[in-house]
């Protein structure tokens, strides 16, 4: 998949899908588990990527599937070893994303002590919204984040929660990674987290973001 970046003449193909997790306090405490000393990364598969009006598919290997909404960054230059007082100079937008997660077999998995990708990486597993260029976005680490499931409003939170905001997980994940452009950068989940179901409606909203709205479908 190919997406536009701002201020790019050209599409770019969407790269690596790096995810954090537990970078919210509060979910990790609703999921019984400590908050870690570094940024916890794992990696997505870049054909979980939906864009919004699409259809989160529900695998029949699982029956609970989780939502959890996340500021994605969006990177738009090519970096690696970036300074932290740089690293937002690598980010060329904005988004609002859905990290769904199969929970059934990421807790299975964990009992065992085995990767859990396959809990994360499902086709359509990863929806993204429409991106916002930088420049327009005053601070991405204090944004209110909105997720309503049949217009219920289930995580409401903001950035300045995050553990490791935007800067720190730009900084340290081009130590690992070379960032290049079009890799997608989802930073973390606040608290609520929940099962969706066949036929549910699930819409995003973020403080001067485009809204992200996907529907539900089992998989047949």
């Amino acid at each position: 998949m190919k997406i536009s970046l701002p201020e790019r003449p050209d599409p770019v193909h969407v790269g690596k899908l790096l995810c954090i997790g537990r970078n919210y306090a509060d979910h990790a405490a609703e999921m019984d588990r400590d908050v870690p000393e570094a940024p916890m990364v794992f990696l997505k598969p870049a054909t979980a990527l939906i864009r919004t009006g699409e259809a989160v598919r529900l695998p029949p290997q699982s029956q609970d599937v989780h939502h959890e909404v996340e500021l994605v960054a969006v990177i738009g230059t090519r970096g690696k070893h970036i300074a932290r007082d740089r690293a937002l100079d690598h980010v060329a937008g904005y988004a609002l994303g859905l990290d769904m997660t199969a929970r059934d077999l990421q807790s299975a998995a964990k009992q065992r002590r085995h990767p859990w990708s396959v809990a994360k990486g499902f086709d359509t597993f990863a929806p993204l919204g429409p991106i916002t260029s930088a420049a327009n976005v005053q601070d991405p680490q204090d944004l209110s984040l909105r997720l309503s499931v049949n217009e219920t409003v289930r995580q409401d939170a903001s950035t300045s929660a995050l553990m490791f905001p935007v800067r720190e997980l730009v900084h340290y994940c081009s130590q690992i990674f070379t960032l290049m452009p079009g890799d997608l950068l989802f930073t973390g989940t606040p608290s609520g987290v929940g099962s969706v179901q066949d036929g549910d409606v699930l819409e995003a909203v973020g403080e001067g973001l485009e809204p992200l709205r996907v529907s539900v479908q089992r998989a047949e």
